[in-house]
């Protein structure tokens, strides 16, 4: 997969997000979709024994990593994890120690990329959520 888009700046990129864990924690996988101009990136990865917010942060991040990595400068993400999208909006306070440490890895990709942040129901969700329980099954 080619991750560099050249030195073209992108308009605008949507990434769709999904972790899951089976079990809290248990085996997990991350799923990430990323549009931009009529092209389509899917990454799916087995991230071993995660909760299941934890699997939805490292999605996040790893979605981040991939729009910085094609030169992307506005970000929109989608997330069907109410609780990560309220935390990043400021709204819901991050309380756990391990999901803070992956909430400031988050903030600190922000300062590269301007980012809006989207709850969606899991129904619109469904290649992010295909890809991250793919991911377990080829993992365990």
């Amino acid at each position: 997969m080619q991750t560099n888009h050249g030195t073209q700046e992108l308009s605008e990129v949507e990434i769709y997000v999904d972790g899951a864990s089976r079990g809290n924690p248990g085996p997990a996988g991350i799923g990430v979709v990323l549009k931009f101009d009529s092209k389509t990136i899917c990454f799916k990865k087995f991230i071993g024994n995660k909760t299941n917010n934890e699997a939805e942060y490292l999605a996040l991040l790893e979605g981040l990593k991939l729009a910085i990595g094609i030169n992307a400068k506005k970000v929109k993400v989608f997330s069907d994890s109410e609780l990560i999208i309220k935390q990043l909006k400021g709204e819901f306070s991050v309380k756990e120690t391990r999901l803070s440490k992956l909430y400031s890895k988050v903030k600190e990709l922000e300062r590269l990329l301007n980012i809006e942040y989207f709850y969606i129901p899991r129904e619109s969700n469904k290649l992010a959520d295909e890809l991250a329980n793919e991911a377990i099954d080829e993992g365990r």
